[in-house]
């Protein structure tokens, strides 16, 4: 988005005076979590009075406030579990997958929200906002907008359809419901409720990918609403050295996989494992050259063993520091997830020279442009197509590792589309369009 010198002034003049409240259920646990926190960073680096209310804090910001005291939020999120639990037949396997926002907490009675010009709702669920809490919100009249990072706002009550289709229509006979499945269940009649907030048309949404906007146009509860595609940010660097690896290398080529938790099966550890079967079967050249790097929690301690190659785990990453000397002693990241709505691996990875290797199933397509910043494989069902297909890429990509042409574009791209402060003014944009002349 283009940026003239007089609005640019105009941005100045304007945020000196804004004071933004974003919710979110923590600040830095989770993927949604983390990337609000950029925002709030980014939007604070601009001069706009931005401030964050959660549940769990964990950093020590004092632009981020607990906005309930701590006995009503455990309170909202075990009574919504054990109504969950009920509803659901007793399984504790999708007790965590279903979002009903029928508990919540009076977010509203912090100081802070009284002088808010805006509020935006990033993931507040698990008894952090009720459908009654949000229509006292939006009394209020202050714009709202609600930031996407997942599909629960297009569906009835899940974060993710997978294969299930009944987003397509009103819900229902939902299969994480089990036998409470029914025409009328949960998830139909949680769809209803929000299909009358959507009426009123008094929210504003950003989904943080093209796929997941496509996925918002495609259902039947958002299809006749507008949706702006804005991404997550990231805190790149602006003209950054890009790494000229041609003929410095000293060690093996290093494939770096990572994720908050690398045995949930939504990340396809397994296709990573069988692509590597492949690559060492295949190409046996390539793979007595390369070493998998792996970062993240897991539950199961056999799912890092029986890797075809050299493994290294590196545990779970705190700070920016630690994550950016991972990057940057590898040369190829992998995404084999079933799903992601904006796989924020694959843009630090192509940031700190990584070159990017993943399939084509999410919002992956946001970042990679197949052949000229990466490698970007169509999505089968099959699983062992898919980690063909990957072990493909991972050769395409163990060549192309001292292209400084390739390196330079990566670079360019995400910092294009992903840097943070960018995406800040696209945020005050989308909120505030009557505040500008042109763009900013």
């Amino acid at each position: 988005m283009a940026c003239h010198k007089r609005n640019c002034q105009r941005i100045g003049e304007m945020e000196k005076n804004l004071r933004l409240i974003f919710l979110s259920k923590s600040d830095l646990r989770g993927g949604a979590a983390i990337v609000t926190y950029r925002l709030v960073v980014a939007l604070r680096e601009l001069g706009v009075d931005a401030r964050m209310l959660v549940c769990e804090k964990l950093s020590e910001a004092d632009f981020v406030d607990v906005c309930a005291p701590f006995r009503k939020i455990q309170w909202a999120f075990v009574k919504e579990r054990f109504k969950v639990y009920v509803r659901n037949g007793f399984k504790r396997s999708s007790l965590f997958k279903i979002d009903p926002a029928s508990e919540g907490l009076k977010v509203w009675r912090h100081p802070w929200f009284k002088s808010a010009d805006a509020i935006f709702f990033g993931w507040v669920n698990q008894g952090m906002l009720s459908f009654k809490g949000i229509r006292r919100i939006l009394s209020f009249g202050k714009p709202v907008v609600w930031i996407m990072h997942d599909m629960w706002n297009m569906t009835g009550i899940c974060h993710h359809a997978g294969g299930c289709t009944g987003f397509l229509s009103e819900c229902g006979y939902c299969p994480l419901l089990g036998k409470k499945s029914g025409d009328d269940d949960l998830s139909h009649r949680i769809w209803q409720v929000k299909k009358r907030f959507y009426d009123a048309d008094k929210i504003k949404f950003v989904a943080v990918s093209g796929w997941l906007a496509q996925r918002a146009k495609e259902s039947r509860l958002m299809k006749d609403l507008d949706v702006a595609v804005i991404p997550n940010p990231f805190a790149i660097e602006t003209g950054a050295e890009i790494r000229d690896r041609a003929g410095k290398r000293s060690g093996p080529v290093r494939i770096i996989f990572g994720a908050a938790r690398l045995d949930d099966p939504i990340k396809g550890l397994p296709v990573l494992k069988k692509a590597l079967d492949v690559l060492r079967s295949s190409y046996p050249e390539v793979a007595s050259n390369v070493e998998l790097v792996t970062f993240g929690a897991f539950k199961d301690i056999d799912s890092l063993r029986n890797f075809a190659i050299p493994h290294v785990h590196l545990g779970i990453l705190k700070g920016a520091r630690e994550i950016r000397n991972a990057y940057e002693s590898c040369d190829i990241v992998v995404s084999t997830s079933d799903y992601e709505t904006l796989p924020g691996t694959l843009i630090e990875g192509q940031a700190y020279g990584c070159i990017p290797v993943a399939i084509d199933h999410g919002g992956q397509r946001d970042i990679v442009d197949h052949l000229k910043t990466g490698w970007l494989a169509t999505w089968n069902d099959s699983p062992s197509i898919r980690a063909g297909l990957v072990a493909e890429g991972i050769v395409w990509a163990y060549r192309n590792c001292d292209n400084f042409d390739l390196l330079y574009n990566m670079r360019k791209s995400v910092e294009e589309k992903f840097r943070a402060k960018e995406v800040a003014k696209k945020i005050l944009d989308f909120t505030f369009p009557n505040e500008q002349e042109e763009e900013w």
